[in-house]
């Protein structure tokens, strides 16, 4: 299966489509209804205030939504690693990668505020991995800002994103004090334009937008599932940094700030969910895109055609094992 993602063709968006469904089937027969969590955002509340008169009603609503942003995301997210060339040749490797992540955990499978950002964080890194030679920078760091502060207000330990956005003013772009203004402007801009509508409509109360913000260490209910899973994340992540580093000499200078970037990117998907924290691994499905970027990466360079066959199908037998496990135990 992996040979048929190598390939740039289209019909593996079929493919795609058909691993949404198998890969999260227990979420189609037995759908749940997203609660709210304390780090929720206004806006994603009012997002399930919204859907909750047809979720109750028809339920299955909930695992379509997952699917249509997890379908997207992963092809999303896939053009734009072939569009920056950060793999040599154009495949479906990384949306492939994608998918099999975002089924490697339950809570995963569900609608969630982190979810929905990963739409946004993807339009982010798009707009910072093009700073390196891009001729109007402050348009690009401006609109990257804007987007990261609109995400805060569906997670606000989003607005933690801020730091890929000056970490990537550092790596890609000659100081400018210029630069780094606007994208502290556009971080506010949302937040201007929200405080002025409860101002002019006489509803003025910005701390019930601004929630308290505390750090905390996990305090998981492991089972060997959650363990199991972890495993299949890191592995092919590391091994993936054997194989960038064997190619960074060959790697165009934009080519390999964009692989910095996205190893700053996974370090700050890691760390944001330890904001506000809660005690499920819902909230890191942040990490899951630049993760299957690296993943991918070890799908296209493994020299052995065994390794990554043995991968991927190992995750596959996982996650479909993960889903009677549910359905039998958990239901």
């Amino acid at each position: 299966m992996t040979g048929a993602f190598k390939t740039n063709n289209p019909v593996n968006i079929l493919l795609l489509l058909a691993y949404a469904f198998v890969l999260k089937w227990h979420s189609f027969v037995y759908p749940h209804i997203p609660l709210p969590q304390a780090t929720d955002g206004f806006l994603y509340l009012k997002l399930l205030n919204f859907l909750l008169p047809a979720g109750q009603f028809v339920p299955v609503i909930y695992p379509f939504i997952v699917l249509v942003l997890t379908l997207t995301q992963a092809i999303t997210f896939n053009n734009l690693i072939n569009n920056e060339k950060l793999l040599p040749k154009p495949n479906y490797l990384p949306a492939m990668a994608y998918m099999l992540i975002a089924s490697l955990f339950p809570e995963w499978w569900q609608l969630s505020s982190a979810l929905i950002i990963n739409s946004l964080l993807v339009w982010v890194w798009a707009m910072l991995s093009r700073l390196f030679n891009h001729p109007r920078p402050k348009t690009q760091v401006f609109n990257a800002g804007m987007v990261v502060g609109l995400a805060s207000f569906l997670y606000f330990p989003a607005i933690g994103f801020s730091l890929l956005i000056f970490f990537a003013l550092i790596t890609l772009r000659p100081f400018h004090l210029s630069e780094w203004l606007v994208a502290i402007l556009g971080l506010l801009t949302p937040y201007y334009f929200l405080f002025a509508f409860l101002f002019l409509g006489n509803t003025w109360n910005p701390l019930t937008y601004l929630p308290s913000v505390s750090v905390s260490l996990p305090k998981f209910q492991q089972d060997a599932w959650a363990l199991g899973a972890i495993m299949l994340l890191i592995i092919p992540f590391l091994i993936s940094g054997f194989y960038i580093q064997g190619n960074i000499l060959r790697m165009l200078i934009q080519v390999r700030k964009s692989w910095s970037l996205m190893l700053f990117y996974l370090l700050i998907t890691i760390l944001i969910p330890f904001i506000n924290f809660t005690s499920t691994f819902e909230y890191w499905i942040l990490c899951a895109l630049p993760f299957a970027a690296f993943h991918g990466y070890t799908f296209f360079y493994a020299p052995k055609k065994w390794l990554p066959v043995t991968l991927h199908w190992l995750m596959v037998a996982f996650i479909l094992a993960l889903n009677i496990w549910v359905s039998v135990f958990r239901v």
